[in-house]
């Protein structure tokens, strides 16, 4: 499964009230508590009810006589305002057994938790769970007392809730308390939901009958000179409560139903605990994509790796990675499987650990260690797609690039992207693509040796010798890790020996002036488990670059305009963003929502967030005919192979030939319910890490006028791959500015053959997580300073030359040579997108892996 796969259907936090309730019998109003929270509150033939459906086993619904901390009052009549009968007579509630006031109030905490973590969608069992339960000083609890939310638990971040039915027994009847019983459990249940860094809200009280107790009068008697008794009647109430986590950041806050004064000096201490939003339980997380030619054994080493078991030569280990029948059938992997492993004190957290059943409890396991993201990707020039997206899209810190000793290139033959004539093109040495692939997108690099239990001494020495050549031509150095002949059949630690194997590989890379300067070369076996070891230690010990920032391609003189936050959208899931509580607005707000997955380029987001999410598609090119539905996406274009020919691009061309322009709409604010860091809920998360965000637009509803019906809730506009998430710096709100999206763009190639490209091409571009289908416009070449002639300056050129331009000057026999960057200004032909300036660009050019590489240099708005 994929890390950003939620659980559809986890147990609801739904009202019984709500399931019960007639029809046909009015709703009862709703009032104002003591706080300014509204609520319902009514009698129960409101409701048309008797009794509630049963208390179930599962889910976060829990019914309770009372939350008192002391035995109840004895009572001489109860009853229910719907019924004559009487319920009992002279009847005491049972007392609490007999344990001390904190044993009970832990318990109830206790209960309470379990309850709140029965609608998360991702816990472990697995997880301790510390609690902090106040100290009682008192001899009650203060009923209005100011009570002090503390730390969030850890894994409630996610949590719909937890529904409190008070003053019900778990057969459904409704006992009741009176006001002083009910005020004193809800004070009673304010403390437990603050103890877990919830929040505790009152959605409905209602009267279920009467009750009589008699105590003693204070006025004496004329005849006996004592105390008489007297009857005194009362109401019983029954309250439904929701508790929640409170997301908002503050620890410390005073819960949202406490009223401002207090009754009672005694004090109620929630321990105190750190303020800050919690994040992920390690900010040491690399992200590592696999990549290489099919058949290298890519699936194969990363089965190994987090399963902790050998391969049985058969692709084994790969089976629990594959999510397709046909990658099963074929072999061929299509899709981006993802896996976690934790690293601790040389201690290796992966799925052989007995405590591990899902990455919550990675995360438990290594905290404060380090979490290895592994990507696994594609091999097959037919999914070069998922090809780009593994090295590309999800912005790797590092690529291991898998190459199979036995001598396989993984040749292959394709489809020609020419034309749709069947013609095949063949693409040889496919391994040697891959590698000039990695090599031409300058990425941090270590290549894997793989399949060496297969692999002859000559044929080992050959492919080695082609790997070493082609990486130091480009100025890099090389450093290969030799495993001995033992092998570990299952690693529970990283061995010491080759700790320090690659510690000198790891200082080589620290002392050099880039990430891409050392390429380490490690020789494994899945089978026999030569060299996993060594992979362990790399994984374990390989260097983060540095914390992103905006800037980071352009300086602030360039690009002043940037965001304060930019989340890249990689992937979106039709899941709701967060579930509805019990109120009205909850359900249409849920619709609302969505959930996309993606890395944060620079910034931070915290739950609560408003951002702005973008761009959509705009109503302009609604009006030439298509729908959100009806258009081609840009990872599609409605078309069935992976690599359109010139005469199918032609179409898109045709069928988008004006330009799109900035219109109302193309950005829709919203604001974040949930965040999850690798499966683990948070309430922020940090530059630089990849995550899944829920979010519900704020949609205006849609009024028209002249219509005599009520106003039309909000269309859920469509998200697609390659929108942004962005909150706008504090300049950009000051001025007035918002984000733009780009039409086009003005991409420089270093040393490009302009040949390569014509205007007029249509061709495929990646920028970020953007793919999107563009039309050639111009190429032009770029002088460097020092090939400038005086007339040039005259002439006032602005330093370019197109192609035209060009060739007049060769034919008039002039001899300057021109040399240098190539320009090319590119027109997006699908959908306008977020581009940063001085972001990486890359044309893949025929059937192949063959690509152009350059960067953004001007945005076309």
């Amino acid at each position: 499964m994929s890390v950003f796969t939620y659980d559809p259907d986890p147990p609801r936090v739904s009202s019984p009230w709500h399931r019960s309730e007639d029809p046909g019998k009015k709703v009862a109003a709703e009032q104002a508590s003591d706080t300014g929270e509204s609520f319902q509150s009514g009698l129960l033939s409101d409701y048309g009810v008797t009794k509630l459906e049963p208390e179930p086993q599962e889910g976060p619904t829990e019914y309770k006589l009372h939350l008192l901390l002391r035995p109840r009052k004895s009572y001489t009549l109860m009853g229910t305002s719907n019924s004559s009968k009487v319920i009992s007579a002279g009847w005491a509630p049972p007392s609490p057994s007999p344990q001390t006031r904190q044993a009970r109030l832990e318990h109830l905490t206790t209960q309470l938790l379990w309850r709140l973590q029965q609608s998360v969608p991702y816990h472990a069992a697995s997880t301790a769970v510390k609690l902090v339960v106040p100290k009682l000083h008192g001899a009650s609890i203060p009923r209005n007392g100011h009570v002090e939310i503390g730390k969030l638990v850890p894994g409630l971040e996610a949590s719909r809730g937890a529904l409190y039915e008070i003053g019900v027994a778990d057969d459904g009847s409704l006992v009741g308390l009176t006001s002083d019983e009910l005020d004193e459990s809800l004070a009673t249940l304010r403390v437990m939901g603050a103890s877990l860094g919830c929040n505790m809200k009152i959605l409905r009280k209602v009267i279920v009958g009467e009750c009589e107790r008699a105590s003693d009068s204070d006025e004496p008697d004329d005849t006996h000179q004592s105390r008489t008794t007297v009857a005194h009647t009362e109401q019983l109430w029954v309250a439904e409560v929701l508790v929640t986590p409170e997301l908002g950041g503050k620890v410390g806050a005073l819960a949202r139903n406490a009223s401002v004064t207090r009754k009672s000096s005694t004090p109620i201490s929630s321990e105190a605990l750190p303020g800050a939003k919690q994040g992920p339980l390690t900010q040491d997380q690399l992200r590592v994509t696999l990549t290489g030619p099919t058949t290298s054994g890519k699936s194969t080493l990363l089965g190994t790796l987090s399963m902790g078991s050998l391969d049985n030569g058969h692709g084994k280990s790969r089976l629990s990675l594959l999510k397709h029948l046909h990658e099963v059938a074929s072999g061929l992997t299509s899709s981006v499987a993802q896996e976690l492993i934790g690293y601790k004190q040389n201690s290796i957290f992966n799925y052989t650990h007995r405590g591990i059943e899902s990455w919550i409890d990675i995360h438990d396991f290594t905290r404060d260690g380090r979490l290895v993201h592994l990507l696994d990707s594609a091999g097959h020039p037919r999914f070069r797609r998922t090809i780009l997206r593994g090295i590309v899209g999800w912005a790797p810190h590092w690529t291991l690039l898998c190459i199979a000793a036995d001598g396989t290139d993984g040749s292959v033959e394709m489809p020609s992207a020419q034309d749709s004539s069947g013609v095949a093109d063949f693409v040889p040495d496919l391994a040697q693509a891959h590698l000039d692939l990695c090599l031409s997108l300058d990425l941090p690099l270590a290549v894997v040796i793989t399949k060496m239990d297969l692999a002859s001494r000559p044929t080992l020495h050959r492919t080695l010798g082609k790997i070493l050549s082609k990486i130091k031509a480009t100025g890099r150095i090389t450093k290969i890790l030799q495993p001995d002949n033992k092998s570990d059949e299952h690693l529970a630690k990283v061995p010491l020996k080759d700790v320090t194997s690659v510690s000198t590989v790891i200082d080589a890379i620290h002392s050099a002036d880039t990430l891409q300067r050392i390429v380490p070369i490690v020789l494994t076996s899945a089978v026999k488990g030569t060299g996993i070891g060594l992979i362990h230690a790399l994984l374990q010990s390989l260097p983060l670059p540095p914390t992103p920032t905006s800037h980071d391609y352009t300086g602030p003189a360039l690009n002043p305009e940037q965001p304060s936050c930019l989340f890249h959208i990689e992937d979106r899931f039709s899941l709701p963003a967060s579930y509805a509580s019990l109120t009205p607005s909850a359900t249409t707000q849920s619709n609302l929502g969505t959930v996309v997955a993606g890395y944060l380029r620079f910034g931070s987001l915290s739950v609560g967030d408003k951002v702005l999410i973008g761009p959509f598609e705009s109503e302009e090119d609604g009006l030439r005919g298509t729908t959100p539905e009806d258009r081609p996406s840009p990872g599609s274009y409605g078309l069935s192979m992976s690599h359109p020919s010139s005469t199918e691009l032609g179409r898109i061309a045709m069928r988008n030939a004006v330009s799109a322009s900035t219109i109302k709409g193309e950005w829709h604010n919203a604001h974040i319910v949930s965040i999850h860091n690798l499966r683990l809920p948070v309430q922020t998360l940090q530059a630089g890490q990849v995550g899944s965000i829920g979010i519900v637009l704020d949609l205006p509803k849609e009024e028209d006028p002249d219509s005599p019906f009520e106003a039309r809730p909000p269309s859920v506009p469509k998200l697609r791959k390659g929108m942004v998430l962005a909150i706008p710096s504090k300049h950009m709100v000051d001025t007035g500015l918002s984000l733009q999206a780009a039409s086009g763009l003005t991409a420089s190639f270093p040393n490009m053959d302009v040949a390569r490209l014509t205007s007029g091409l249509l061709i495929t571009i990646y920028v970020a997580s953007v793919r999107s289908a563009a039309r050639v416009l111009r190429v032009s070449r770029v002088l460097r300073p020092h090939e400038r002639s005086g007339t040039d300056f005259e002439n006032n050129d602005n330093d370019v030359f197109n192609l035209d331009n060009q060739m007049e000057a060769d034919a008039a026999g002039t001899k300057e040579v021109l040399t240098g960057d190539v320009e090319v200004q590119l027109e997006l032909l699908t959908n306008r997108e977020w581009m940063e300036l001085g972001s990486r660009v890359v044309i893949l050019e025929g059937a192949g892996l063959d690509c152009i590489v350059g960067k953004v240099v001007e945005i076309v708005d």
